[in-house]
């Protein structure tokens, strides 16, 4: 249906608040709609969306906003859809110009889903029936629309309630227009992120520190990067040693349970790159490894396969011409298909003379005693889109060394003083660590005991041969050693302290080593 607006020039009387009446320049357009027309006037500076409502109301248009169809309006002009917020003097329309108005309808999403990693919402197309599928075939189409593995994600109701694989949609009274959420592992938001946009620095900056999580999150960016095309990513990838012919797999914390896990976990990178066309990336694969020809996927349809039903023509082209070719060989030529058959045997052989000798790769993915394990249903998945700073754990502070206590002094008497008996140093053992709030104090607090020990058995000491010691100090030889000894003929005193950093830069500063007194 074609509506057809003639505008022209007449004006319009306005009566204002004062008595006064003005004339406004408005526009008369003649609104044709199933053979009928009816002209009335409409100002420039009417909006677009505005002129809709005055059609809907003139003609009685019905338009139909159920839950799964939706009908508008919509007005054109040059051939360029119209805002509602536009005004029609802004976009250049003039007396006589005409204006196309279609009724159009557009299909509702049966379902929403949000996706935490992004923070966008992925509409899922298609009829009510799409209601009675089953969770693992929804993280399927899921999969597909967002870039990431289904082991990579867990979908859940907007009330918290996880959806688990082998039951359906209607089991959890989901309806058409709900709100599915998208969460991921906690800790994976900035690396997925990374992952999506290509970025190899930042997705190499938030690798987890375990081996095992991080040779997952390996082989999951290198899906990403086959799947989305980014070529830079996927090189530095395949240097690392990932290999686009091993399927992703599940997390560490699942692999006790795989054979209960999704099919598509067995899906390989090249698998993903014929499935989104990615012709760079099934080159660069295929030149990196040539038995990526012949893998196979969940449903043993190898790449050329899935390229030809996908209808990508470039791949197949490109697949086509590799798997005619010919390997040449020293004295002999061998066609690829039979080049690739003995290369599988030998790999094969390979892995299983590995693994016999407990040397094979794949044992780093298996779950070993101390690893945490992931129960459906009865402890919490870890998945929650947390970030990776929210999960850190907090970094312990640096803590002092406790003081390590003095030895007790021994209380048998001394040969030369047969008169008194020996004083009695003070102990240091009822000190403790948290007395102290810097190494400093504890070093001024032990000399400051030691001072008063040693004048203390200077005034009861009969020794001739006695060296003095003027006011009771103690004589530091070298400032920079970490421990002091101070001797004394009655007793002697063994002290084991941190020396703070303002004494090495004292002495170093003050030239040669001289005698300081604490």
């Amino acid at each position: 249906m074609c509506l057809q607006f003639n505008i022209q020039d007449p004006k319009s009387t306005t009566e204002e608040p004062n008595g006064r009446r003005t004339d406004v320049l408005t526009m008369r357009v003649c609104i044709c709609f199933k053979g009928s027309c009816e002209p009335f006037n409409v100002p420039p500076d009417q909006t677009v969306g505005a002129l809709k409502q005055m059609v809907k109301e003139s003609f009685l248009v019905q338009l139909s906003d159920d839950k799964e169809v939706r009908e508008y309006l919509e007005l054109s002009y040059g051939g360029a859809a119209l805002q509602d917020s536009w005004a029609l003097c802004d976009v250049g329309i003039t007396s006589g110009s005409a204006i196309r108005c279609l009724i159009k309808s557009e299909e509702r999403p049966v379902l929403h889903v949000f996706n935490a990693v992004t923070g966008e919402t992925l509409p899922i197309m298609g009829s009510e029936a799409l209601l009675h599928i089953s969770v693992a075939t929804l993280k399927t189409v899921v999969s597909v629309q967002s870039g990431l593995p289904v082991s990579t994600f867990r979908l859940s109701t907007p009330t918290g309630v996880q959806l688990y694989d082998c039951n359906h949609l209607q089991d959890y009274a989901i309806e058409v227009g709900t709100t599915i959420r998208l969460d991921t592992w906690d800790g994976w938001v900035e690396f997925l992120q990374g992952c999506l946009l290509g970025h190899r620095l930042t997705a190499q900056s938030h690798l987890s520190d375990k081996k095992p999580v991080m040779r997952f999150q390996l082989q999951v960016a290198l899906c990403i990067a086959a799947s989305l095309g980014h070529l830079d990513l996927a090189d530095w990838l395949l240097e690392r040693g990932i290999h686009a012919e091993e399927p992703v797999g599940v997390h560490p914390y699942r692999q006790w349970c795989h054979q209960t896990a999704h099919p598509d976990t067995l899906k390989c990178p090249i698998h993903l790159a014929a499935e989104s066309n990615q012709l760079l990336i099934l080159k660069l694969f295929i030149t990196k490894n040539l038995l990526t020809l012949a893998c196979r996927d969940p449903g043993g349809r190898d790449p050329l396969r899935i390229a030809i039903q996908h209808g990508h023509r470039d791949c197949v082209r490109y697949l086509a011409n590799k798997l005619c070719s010919v390997v040449s060989l020293p004295n002999m030529s061998l066609p690829i298909r039979i080049y690739l058959q003995i290369k599988r045997w030998v790999s094969l052989g390979q892995r299983r003379a590995a693994f016999n000798r407990c040397q094979y790769n794949g044992v780093a993915f298996k779950a070993r005693v101390g690893d945490k394990l992931l129960v459906d249903g009865f402890n919490q998945p870890n998945m929650s889109s947390k970030s990776r700073k929210a999960v850190a754990k907090p970094n312990k502070g640096i803590r002092a060394k406790p003081l390590q206590p003095l030895p007790p002094i021994s209380n048998s008497p001394v040969s030369h003083l047969p008169s008194k008996k020996a004083p009695r140093l003070p102990s240091l053992q009822s000190v403790n660590a948290g007395d102290f709030k810097t190494t400093r104090e504890n070093v001024i607090y032990c000399l400051t005991i030691a001072r008063e020990a040693l004048v203390e058995a200077a005034e009861h000491s009969t020794d001739p041969d006695q060296e003095a010691c003027p006011h009771g100090g103690l004589i530091i030889k070298d400032p920079g050693s970490c421990s002091i000894q101070i001797s004394h003929p009655s007793a002697q005193l063994h002290i084991a302290c941190l020396l703070v950093t303002e004494s090495r830069e004292n002495h170093r500063s003050g030239g040669p080593a001289e005698d300081k007194r604490v």
